[in-house]
């Protein structure tokens, strides 16, 4: 497999599996909010689901807000996708995945895979995706005193750094307004007392209307991004056991040479 071409202030960070199981390869994308956060953040999670799934991990440094606002981290993770793919892998090999503001990013890079025809990854996931960016969900106001991990607040101060006053109905920023049609299959978890529960509830109605097939998993009264708290939360190493399995039943994608 080639080097990664990268461009300045992208790398990434890989994870081994000590038992890999062919050619597997999951692309993750970590949340922060758009202005935190970093692979190392979330490595031991991610250590966690490639010892499930025998797949290498490879998550990318993106330029955070508010030095760097949109379109930076979107660039940056389209460059490192296509990177990984001019590297060798074969796209049918890959999942992409992500968590909050990185689920915004997994279903922004699936929206543009779609419309640029770029090679489809097996299959996506993501962590309670934050992706209402115009906070229409009433789970903001319904949960927010029962949410344990992200302030209503500060989400959208988060927000607002990262957009820098660009159009965020624009269908490149709004994954609720993207197109996902004969986009490969997905897999969501949220906690019904998140902020961001409806997020998750509507960023898998968009997908399902495009004709994408979802497996939503909805817990109860988890904190936000739970699995991230693996080592004390027997509920974390469910979901990762959960979506495991999903990873290692996905069908190769069918247009694949």
């Amino acid at each position: 497999m080639a080097k990664l071409t990268l461009p300045d202030g992208c790398d990434v960070l890989e994870v081994m599996p000590r038992q890999t199981a062919g050619d597997l390869v999951i692309f993750y994308i970590h949340g922060g909010g758009f202005v935190f956060g970093s692979p190392e953040t979330h490595a031991a999670m991610l250590a966690q689901l490639a010892t499930r799934t025998g797949a290498r991990v490879v998550m990318p440094r993106y330029r955070l807000a508010p030095e760097f606002p949109y379109p930076a981290a979107i660039e940056d993770v389209e460059a490192a996708y296509l990177a990984l793919i001019h590297s060798g892998v074969d796209a049918g090999n890959i999942i992409i995945g992500g968590d909050s503001a990185g689920g915004a990013l997994t279903f922004n890079l699936l929206g543009q895979i779609v419309a640029s025809h770029w090679p489809m990854p097996r299959g996506a996931f993501s962590f309670s995706p934050f992706v209402d960016f115009a906070h229409r969900g009433a789970s903001l106001r319904e949960n927010a005193t029962r949410e344990a991990v992200l302030p209503v607040e500060r989400a959208e101060q988060w927000v607002q750094s990262y957009l820098a006053g660009a159009d965020q109905k624009n269908p490149r920023i709004s994954a609720l307004d993207a197109n996902y049609q004969g986009a490969s299959p997905v897999w969501i978890s949220v906690g019904d007392t998140e902020i961001l529960r409806d997020d998750a509830r509507r960023i898998q109605q968009r997908l399902k209307d495009q004709g994408a097939a979802v497996k939503f998993r909805e817990a109860h009264d988890l904190p936000h991004v739970w699995p991230i708290f693996h080592n004390i939360l027997p509920e974390a190493r469910q979901t990762l056991d959960e979506l495991a399995s999903w990873i290692k039943a996905l069908p190769r994608p069918a247009n694949e040479s």
